[in-house]
């Protein structure tokens, strides 16, 4: 299947009918191996467990299930094979992460397999260029692409004109402290990839392991998210990208936390959908089910509309971002505003055909619903990813030719 010709003018695109609209059987099959896997290891009672206790409430599960999603080779699927991984492309790993929002599995997939890694393997392949030095890079690259080793990434926030940095200094504390708020898997982490923003030289890229930081726990909305503030110090050894090149590593970044959480909202939308036509198919009323009243079929339609209008979005935008194409940013940023709006909808209808049970704790609903609130608003909300794609085409009118 092909991108239809309208596609033709889309930035980036230059070929539309080249571009594929399927996925492969392996990938498929991939996809399929993590959701039957992620039913089993990621239950509504290890979600509460967590959401009553905090992370470490469910530890020790928390470290079967990433056992069992290493084993599948998905921590390591960005990771070159010379480096221990499966080197594969984000339009392999968007599926996985896609069932992952399906299951609002609480460990950080997006941000150890999905960002940190891939951002481990094209600085060690900057360095094998001759642009630094690779060692701690390529020491920590197999481990996290084996699962041993959990990693996530932290310092930037998606403007709409850009990047800006997210940390600050440490008021009070030896000079030089910075503190970098919302940081997602700060506490099961082994690793961090630390961004901080000098003025007149530009970002800087650290590498922070556990031991050489101090984490506090941030609360949010969704209580089966590990979020929290990193207290850490940069200095020459963890340096491992500035200026330009540090710029251009953190542009990807940006870009695939894009792309992956436009994948999880996909699988939270789709989940909640399927659980409130469930819900709808066993409440009656006037002796019969409410999902026979025509008013709460348009509701849930509309709602399925929304998210599969998404869903190519996000698709597009992985395969943009797997080649490299020039217009990936303003894809990533369409589908991340697309999955946000059909994310926020479908969370609106679930609570509205559940009514008043849909408010309590005790219906399951909630948990997808905080983890699409969160999501929502992550590296950069729907307004903001609108305003880039807008910027992107502009842009590309004014571009002569």
């Amino acid at each position: 299947m092909s991108w239809p010709s309208a596609c033709s003018g889309c930035p980036g695109v230059e070929d539309a009918a080249a571009v594929r609209f399927a996925f492969t059987e392996q990938q498929l099959e991939l996809r399929a191996a993590v959701r039957q896997v992620l039913e089993r290891e990621c239950t509504v009672g290890d979600l509460r467990a967590i959401a009553e206790n905090g992370p470490a409430g469910g530890a020790g599960r928390s470290a079967e299930r990433w056992a069992v999603l290493a084993g599948l080779g998905a921590t390591g699927l960005l990771v070159p094979e010379t480096h221990g991984g499966l080197g594969l492309s984000e339009v392999d790993l968007v599926g996985p992460i896609e069932e992952a929002g399906w299951a609002a599995l609480p460990e950080p997939l997006t941000e150890s397999a999905g960002l940190a890694a891939p951002l481990l393997a094209e600085t060690a392949a900057a360095a094998a260029r001759g642009a630094g030095s690779s060692s701690l890079v390529e020491r920590w690259l197999p481990l996290v692409a084996s699962g041993q080793v959990v990693a996530t990434v932290g310092g930037i926030d998606v403007a709409g004109t850009g990047l800006r940095p997210a940390t600050e200094p440490a008021p009070g504390i030896t000079q030089g402290t910075v503190l970098t708020p919302r940081v997602v898997g700060a506490g099961r982490a082994d690793l961090a990839l630390l961004a901080v923003f000098l003025p007149g030289s530009g970002f800087q890229l650290h590498l922070v392991e556990s031991d050489a930081e101090w984490m506090v726990a941030t609360p949010s909305v969704d209580g089966t998210r590990d979020l929290g503030t990193v207290e850490w110090s940069p200095w020459p050894h963890t340096l491992i990208a500035s200026g330009e090149r540090a710029g251009a590593l953190l542009e990807a970044v940006a870009d695939r936390a894009a792309l992956f959480s436009a994948a999880q909202l996909l699988g939270l939308a789709d989940r909640m959908i399927t659980m409130t036509a469930g819900y709808a198919r066993e409440r009656h009323q006037f002796g019969r089910p409410i999902g026979s009243f025509q008013a709460v079929k348009h509701l849930l339609a509309d709602a399925r509309v929304q998210l599969e209008f998404a869903r190519p979005a996000t698709y597009r935008a992985a395969d943009s971002v797997a080649r490299g194409l020039p217009g990936r940013s303003a894809h990533a940023s369409m589908a991340k505003a697309m999955a946000s709006d059909a994310a926020d909808r479908a969370a609106r209808v679930a609570l509205q055909v559940h009514g008043a049970i849909g408010y309590t704790w005790e219906c399951d609903l909630h948990l997808w619903m905080k983890r699409a609130w969160a999501l929502s608003s992550a590296w950069g909300d729907a307004p903001t990813h609108r305003a880039r794609v807008l910027q992107a085409a502009v842009a590309d009118l004014a571009t002569p030719g």
